[in-house]
């Protein structure tokens, strides 16, 4: 009787068990997730570009020098960003040298650009420089190295990531010093950039107790370069611009312009070193570091190009990665909150220098180590050992806080 009684009841059990599971609602495990919103930051590169020559074809700049390294530096955002909703994108553009650049900067604005990488003349840059301000745009300088962009005609929304003539002269110089060879003549080129490098030099020889016994000038006299100049009659025609010159311990050359630099090394008519802007090279990166985990940086930048970075691709990396830094760590794309945080004084970035790079608040240039090398490698980086500073070492390298010309206000 109870067996009977009982049979019904399961089947009605299971049948209401059947209907709760068929009607449940679905497991939130297999709802799709709302999308996150995606916070765009887009990033200008504004560059006058033409092609140059060079003494040497191996020395004229690939095309993509800068652009290449910022591309780089985007992707390595876009890495972290991913993760945090944020997406960065950069937009380069073109122009000449010495061409009016506002009307391409003011197009530029129309898209909302906020944050803008320049690659221009330091007259390119002053015309735009109070433009953007006014337009709350952030210009970050990642080619001139005119130490009047930090000095007489510095501006507070205008960050420096590219060195000036002044660090890359007193970091050549304080190796040169510690070296012992405290005894140089300098030839330097008539253009403007070779003039203001040799005042650099000058500064830097004065600067850290070196002595300059002769300078000669260099006119270029509009030749070919390479085609005009033949081994053989360079081979007799150095030898003579360098005779008779007096005791000396390396030849220091100031030729930005690349009309007779290369032309220095091994024939001189005193076997001397050569160094500045031929030899021994001051840069703010070499193509063959691999210290302090440069090795990972050339790595991906050489995946992605096909050739290993230079210095100016290593200067728009830095900019690009500033910004990235600054947007993660403050989880927006408000340009108030970006600026505000880079130039907070704890600031800081590992760039693969040894020791992290910062700005220096009086002109906001980026404080960083200075490579030394050849055509083949590195030689050794300043700051160098001895040289010391009673806040960073690497203040030793260019003008210094109580030299400065520079009034942000």
């Amino acid at each position: 009787m109870n067996m009977k009684s009982t049979v019904p009841n399961t089947l009605v059990f299971f049948l209401a068990c059947f209907f709760l599971l068929v009607n449940a609602p679905q497991p939130m495990a297999q709802q799709k997730p709302a999308a996150k919103p995606v916070t765009e930051i887009r990033i200008g590169y504004l560059r006058a570009y033409e092609p140059q020559l060079a003494l040497s074809v191996l020395d004229i700049p690939p095309e993509d020098e800068g652009v290449a390294g910022a591309n780089v530096a985007i992707n390595d955002n876009n890495t972290t960003g991913s993760f945090l909703g944020q997406s960065f994108s950069l937009d380069v553009v073109q122009t000449k040298r010495e061409e009016d650049v506002v009307p391409v900067f003011r197009e530029m604005l129309a898209r909302g650009e906020k944050y803008v990488l320049t690659d221009i003349s330091a007259g390119q840059l002053l015309s735009i420089a109070d433009l953007a301000r006014e337009n709350g745009v952030l210009l970050f300088n990642v080619g001139s190295t005119d130490d009047i962009l930090r000095e007489q005609e510095c501006r507070s929304n205008v960050f420096h990531t590219a060195p000036t003539r002044t660090m890359l002269a007193d970091g050549l110089a304080q190796y040169l010093v510690w070296k012992q060879w405290r005894t140089w003549v300098l030839l330097y080129g008539s253009h403007e950039p070779d003039q203001l490098y040799a005042d650099a030099i000058r500064r830097a020889a004065k600067r850290f107790g070196a002595k300059i016994v002769e300078e000669r000038l260099y006119e270029d006299t509009g030749t070919a370069r390479r085609t005009d100049s033949g081994v053989v009659q360079v081979q007799r025609q150095m030898p003579v611009f360098t005779q008779n010159l007096p005791a000396h311990d390396v030849v220091i050359v100031a030729d930005e312009s690349e009309v007779f630099g290369s032309y220095v090394p091994y024939r001189t008519w005193d076997p001397r070193p050569v160094a500045g802007t031929a030899g021994l090279v001051a840069s703010s990166w070499h193509p063959a570091s691999e210290q302090w985990g440069g090795s990972q940086i050339q790595g991906r930048f050489e995946k992605a190009t096909g050739r290993r970075m230079l210095g100016k691709d290593m200067q728009a990396w830095t900019a690009v990665r500033i910004l990235g830094e600054a947007a993660t760590r403050t989880s927006s794309n408000d340009t108030a909150k970006i600026e505000a945080f880079i130039k907070d004084e704890n600031f800081s970035l590992a760039a693969f220098k040894g020791q992290k790079v910062g700005f220096r608040r009086w002109n906001w240039q980026l404080r960083q180590p200075i490579f030394l090398g050849d055509g083949r490698g590195v030689v050794s980086t300043s700051p160098q050992e001895g040289f010391l500073h009673q806040f960073s070492e690497l203040d030793t390298l260019g003008v210094d806080q109580p030299e400065t010309a520079c009034n942000l206000n």
